[in-house]
């Protein structure tokens, strides 16, 4: 994912009225802090959290790692996110995210990163899930608990079908607030889990330094060379995993 907005743009779109000091990103991986925007009795709020949902009755952190991702298919029933679908609903508030697909032959083709934002450039948000993560059974709490959270996704759209079969659920910003509050039936919350109109979204090819974790500056945005050679070594496959 990418979130390069500056913080008072966040604030507006939003109508948070923190104002962390974000640093603007190019490259977030899993397993690292992204904000969301959850819903408190005073109004909409922003958090720290980090990507990769942990259960409540986990016995490790360490499978948020598997968790950054939520089906929407299954959400209302699978024991994971079942609980947090009903009470724990956030918005993931981004610039854009990516996908990839395999370029050239032989047994080691490379990895094409793609860039996939609002067509206008504009913030946007995924549906996300949060939990808050006490410490394994039979332990003693952490002082501070770990906040975690997951992106529910659903069926692609035709923009994005030559990329995957899954896509985020992008949110209509009409429907950020039944997305948040606690009392939206579960009907409701089901009918918003779908695939995004095809003229949201566009999708921008990009080299491969958004292939490494480690690179994390605008140049993640770069085109692609065609000079890249077919076989070009693809760190994406150690560092991150397809997200979608």
């Amino acid at each position: 994912m990418l979130l390069t907005t500056p913080i008072d743009e966040i604030e507006r779109v939003f109508g948070v009225p923190e104002r962390p000091n974000l640093m603007q990103r190019w490259n977030i991986a899993p397993t690292q802090d992204i904000p969301v925007i959850r819903r408190e009795e005073d109004g909409r709020h922003l958090a720290m959290v980090r990507w990769g949902l942990v259960p409540p009755w986990a016995d490790d952190a360490a499978i948020g790692g598997r968790m950054i991702n939520a089906r929407g298919e299954s959400v209302a029933d699978k024991p994971a996110f079942r609980d947090a679908f009903r009470k724990r609903r956030c918005l993931v508030p981004l610039d854009g995210f990516y996908e990839w697909t395999s370029v050239g032959e032989g047994a080691k083709p490379r990895k094409q990163g793609h860039v996939i934002r609002r067509r206008d450039r504009g913030l946007f948000a995924l549906a996300g899930l949060w939990e808050r993560w006490r410490g394994p059974k039979g332990a003693a709490p952490l002082d501070l608990p770990l906040e975690t959270a997951t992106v529910v996704t659903t069926a692609t759209n035709a923009t994005l079908s030559f990329l995957h079969d899954r896509m985020p659920v992008v949110l209509d910003p009409a429907d950020w607030d039944a997305w948040l509050d606690p009392a939206t039936p579960l009907p409701v919350l089901e009918g918003l889990i779908r695939s995004a109109p095809e003229e949201w979204l566009d999708v921008v090819p990009v080299g491969p330094k958004v292939n490494n974790v480690r690179n994390d500056d605008c140049s993640c945005l770069d085109p692609p060379q065609e000079t890249v050679p077919a076989k070009a070594k693809d760190k994406r496959g150690d560092d991150q995993p397809s997200l979608f």
